[in-house]
């Protein structure tokens, strides 16, 4: 079926991603992974822009004021305001050959992100990670190719992902410990297709840009593909439900990432899905009470 869709975005990303919309404030955040750039469309629709100092991967909100970047240099706290820039905790210090990549918080409060190669493709140099409100970081999985996805069930007891290999995977998730029983939940080879970042809708279905077809897709939890969505675009990146009922799905684009291009001419923007018959989930922060620079108890 056609997107019924609307431009967001004045000036196109070159590397669209991590499309996040933060319900507290009303702003629809998304990155620019390959021209350093974080954006923000505030609640007033004025577009905010802030040129970062590495390649961005994902990211997430603290509070009305502060986010939380996964960078090629690590994690980082920005302030909105000051643009101060500090560093919180580098997961992969000297490894110039990776990077970060897609990031969620899961319903506990803790923000799940990967790396990748920045140029590799073909073996697994990224790793998953889980970093905790206290600081704390923990190593999830391994041998990824490409951390692409993260997204988790309305329960947040499912946890989805692809590392890169042409497949969603799936897995029972407890906030507080391992990730276990992984299983294929859907193979994008059988649509000679490849899923990028996903979001889940309120009913539990997973939604995914398909960057091989130029596609959003819906997949209900037993793993039957519903919808197909054609884009504009041959790169769709990644998808986030949000508006004020929650049933807008935006969706990022690529232009040109330094692996792939796209000469459509709406290639690289953010784009707004009308009438997609679902309403998303709001996000939950990874908020803290006081400053990252110092020790700090979160909500």
């Amino acid at each position: 079926m056609p997107a019924n869709f609307e431009v967001i975005s004045k000036t196109p990303c070159q590397l669209g991603e991590g499309p996040l919309w933060d319900h507290d404030s009303g702003r629809l955040f998304w990155l620019d992974s390959y021209d350093p750039h974080l954006y923000y469309l505030d609640s007033e629709g004025s577009i905010q822009q802030h040129v970062l100092p590495a390649m961005a991967g994902s990211l997430a909100v603290i509070d009305d004021t502060r986010v939380l970047l996964a960078l090629q240099t690590g994690l980082h706290e920005y302030h909105l305001t000051t643009r101060e820039l500090t560093l919180v905790h580098d997961p992969e210090p000297n490894r110039p050959e990776t990077r970060m990549n897609d990031g969620k918080v899961d319903r506990a409060g803790n923000f799940v992100f990967g790396s990748m190669g920045v140029t590799e493709r073909k073996i697994g140099l990224g790793s998953l990670y889980r970093y905790r409100p206290s600081g704390e970081l923990e190593t999830l999985l391994d041998d990824i190719i490409v951390s692409n996805g993260p997204a988790f069930s309305p329960s947040g007891d499912t946890f989805y992902f692809t590392d890169g290999r042409r497949r969603i995977l799936a897995y029972d998730y407890d906030p507080n410990g391992p990730l276990s029983n992984e299983r294929v939940f859907f193979d994008t080879r059988k649509i000679n297709s490849a899923s990028d970042g996903c979001t889940v809708d309120a009913a539990g279905n997973l939604w995914t840009a398909l960057i091989g077809s130029g596609e959003i897709a819906c997949i209900d939890q037993d793993g039957a593909l519903k919808i197909r969505i054609d884009m504009p675009v041959s790169l769709p990146s990644s998808v986030n439900f949000g508006g004020l009922s929650l049933s807008v799905l935006y969706v990022t684009s690529i232009r040109n990432s330094g692996n792939r291009t796209d000469s459509h001419l709406l290639s690289g923007h953010i784009f707004a899905l009308n009438d997609v018959g679902a309403s998303g989930l709001a996000e939950p922060r990874f908020s803290c009470r006081t400053s990252l620079y110092a020790n700090c108890w979160y909500d």
